[in-house]
C-alpha cells in the first residue's frame, strides 16, 4: 500500500507540473496541466493531441503560377509571342526585351553600364519567327540573357540584318544616353539555335564588352555567322555553325559562302567551336584573340576555301591550339606574333603563310600533326607573288609530323659522308624559305688517324650548306642549320 501511494503521488506531481507548448509560425499555445484529476489531465492531453494532429495535416495551396514577368524572368509566351513559329513574333520579343530593358538595376557595372541583375528572356523552348533584327531599345545596359528557344528568320527579312543585332537601334533617342564607351556589357545568348533562313547573319556584337554565346547552333546565314566587331571579351563556346546543315561530303560544298564566324575586334576567345560548311571557317581581322578546340571543316581547301583566315598583316598577335582542320587550312598574311600548336591538319590541309609586305616575325608552328594523300602537299607553304619575305626574325617552323605530306621547317639537320676535301649537304628540300640560313653549326670527323685536315663553311647558297678542307680525307660531316634567328 505505501509503494502504491508513493507511485500515486510521483505522477500527479508530475502532471501538476507540466507544461507543453507548442509554436507553430507566429502562433503559440501553452496548455498547463495542474490540480485537476487524474481523467481531466488525461482528456486535456488527449484534446491537444488531436488539435496538432489538425493543425499539422492543414495543406496550403501551391501559389498561382506567374504569367509575365517574375523575378526579372521574362516568358516569351507571355507576350504573345507564337512557339510554334506560325506567325510572327518579333513585336512581342521586342516588348519582352523593352521591359526588361525598362525593369529594376543595381547600379552599375563598367561607367555608364546598368546592372539588370542578371534580367531573362526565355524562349521556353518555343520556335519563333522573327522578321526583323532583335535588339534592345538603347545601350548602356548590362547582366542580361537571352536562352532556350529557336528563332527563324521570316522569308521577308532584311538580308543584310541578323537575327539578334547587339548594336544601337537607329530610331532610338536613347541609344545615345549612356556615358560608356561600350553599348553593352556581359550580355549572354545561351542554349539558341538561330536560323537565319538564307537571308542575312545570326548574331552581331558590335563595341561591346564581355558577351558571352554559349551552346548556340547557328546555320543558313549568307553573310557571317557571327560578327564580333569593335569592343572586347567576346567569348565563343560550345556552338556549332554552318550555312548549310551537313556532316561532311556535301555535293554543294565548292558553292558554300559565307563566313562562319567574323572577329574584327581584339582580345576574343573561340572555344570548342565546329564550322561545318561556309567559305571561311573563322576570319580573324583583330589582335589577341585565341582559338582552342576548333574544328573547321567548312569548305575544302582544293574547293577554294579556307578554315581560318588571319588578316591583320604586320600584327597578328594571335594563338590557334589544339584545333583540328579537316581538308581546310590556315592563312596568315605577314604573320607577326603568331602561334600555331598542338594542332591535327587532316587531308592534305596546310598552313600559308601570304607576303603582303614581306614580313614574318615572332611565328612558332610547332608540334602539329599533318595527314595527307601523298600527292606531294608542304605542310607549311608561301605565297610571295605580291613580293618575297624579306623581313623574317625569330620564325620557328618544327617539331612537326607529317604522314603523306612534305615536311618544312626552319630548322634541320643533314649529314654526309665522303673522301674528299669538300661536302655539300642539301636542305632546299625542308628549309621553309628559299636561299635563307642565318646560322649554321657543322662537325667534321675523320678516320685518317695520320691526317688533321684544316676545314671551314665556305657557302650557303641556295640552301646548300658547303664544307671544305685543305686536303682530301675520308670524313663524315654533320651539320645543323636555322632560318629564322634574330640576325
Amino acid at each position: 500500500m505505501v509503494e502504491k501511494a508513493a507511485l500515486m503521488l510521483f505522477v500527479f506531481m508530475g502532471l501538476a507540473s507540466l507544461a507543453v507548448i507548442r509554436v507553430y509560425g507566429d502562433d503559440s499555445e501553452v496548455v498547463q496541466f495542474s490540480g485537476g484529476s487524474f481523467s481531466e489531465d488525461i482528456s486535456k492531453m488527449r484534446a491537444l493531441k488531436a488539435s496538432l494532429t489538425r493543425r499539422d495535416s492543414v495543406s496550403y495551396p501551391a501559389p498561382p503560377p506567374q504569367v509575365g514577368s517574375s523575378h526579372r524572368v521574362y516568358l516569351a509566351t507571355a507576350y504573345g509571342a507564337d512557339p510554334t513559329g506560325k506567325s510572327d513574333s518579333t513585336e512581342a520579343l521586342l516588348k519582352a526585351m523593352t521591359d526588361a530593358f525598362q525593369g529594376p538595376s543595381n547600379g552599375f557595372l563598367s561607367e555608364g553600364i546598368a546592372n539588370l541583375g542578371g534580367a531573362r528572356i526565355n524562349l521556353e523552348g518555343g520556335n519563333y519567327l522573327v522578321s526583323k533584327p532583335l535588339q534592345l531599345p538603347a545601350t548602356g545596359i548590362g547582366n542580361f540573357m537571352i536562352h532556350g528557344g529557336t528563332l527563324r528568320a521570316s522569308d521577308d527579312f532584311p538580308t543584310d540584318e541578323y537575327l539578334i543585332n547587339l548594336s544601337p537601334t537607329t530610331n532610338s533617342s536613347s541609344s545615345s544616353s549612356s556615358s560608356s564607351q561600350y553599348n553593352y556589357e556581359y550580355i549572354t545568348l545561351r542554349d539558341l539555335m538561330l536560323d537565319s533562313n538564307y537571308r542575312g547573319g545570326g548574331i552581331s556584337v558590335i563595341n561591346s564588352l564581355r558577351i558571352s554565346i554559349d551552346n548556340c547552333y547557328i546555320a543558313h546565314f549568307t553573310t557571317n555567322g557571327i560578327l564580333v566587331q569593335s569592343g572586347h571579351e567576346t567569348y565563343i563556346r560550345d556552338s556549332f555553325l554552318g550555312q548549310h546543315i551537313t556532316a561532311g561530303g556535301d555535293s554543294g560544298e565548292r558553292n558554300f559562302t559565307g563566313t562562319g564566324i567574323n572577329l574584327m575586334g581584339n582580345d576574343n576567345a573561340i572555344t570548342d567551336v565546329v564550322v561545318f560548311s561556309a567559305a571561311i571557317g573563322i576570319m580573324v581581322t583583330g589582335q589577341a584573340n585565341i582559338l582552342s578546340g576548333v574544328h573547321c571543316y567548312n569548305k575544302a581547301t582544293g574547293f577554294g576555301g579556307t578554315g581560318i583566315y588571319l588578316k591583320m598583316p604586320g600584327l597578328t598577335q594571335t594563338r590557334i591550339v589544339n584545333s583540328y582542320m579537316d581538308f581546310t587550312g590556315i592563312v596568315a598574311e605577314d604573320p607577326v606574333q603568331l602561334h600555331i600548336s598542338s594542332s591535327f591538319f587532316l587531308g592534305d590541309a596546310f598552313i600559308l603563310l601570304k607576303s603582303i609586305n614581306g614580313v614574318a616575325k615572332g611565328v612558332n608552328i610547332v608540334d602539329n600533326m599533318f595527314s595527307g594523300s601523298s600527292k606531294g602537299i608542304d605542310i607549311v607553304q608561301l605565297d610571295q607573288g605580291n613580293g618575297a619575305f624579306s623581313q623574317i626574325d625569330q620564325v620557328v617552323v618544327d617539331r612537326n609530323v607529317a604522314n603523306g605530306m612534305n615536311i618544312k621547317a626552319t630548322m634541320a639537320r643533314g649529314s654526309v659522308q665522303g673522301n674528299g676535301s669538300s661536302w655539300t649537304v642539301d636542305f632546299s628540300n625542308v628549309l621553309l624559305f628559299p636561299n635563307l640560313i642565318k646560322q649554321v653549326q657543322y662537325s667534321l670527323s675523320t678516320s685518317d688517324g695520320s691526317s688533321f685536315p684544316n676545314h671551314a663553311l665556305r657557302n650557303i647558297s641556295g640552301n646548300h650548306v658547303v664544307i671544305e678542307s685543305n686536303i682530301a680525307v675520308p670524313a663524315n660531316v654533320f651539320v645543323t642549320v636555322d632560318q629564322g634567328l634574330s640576325s
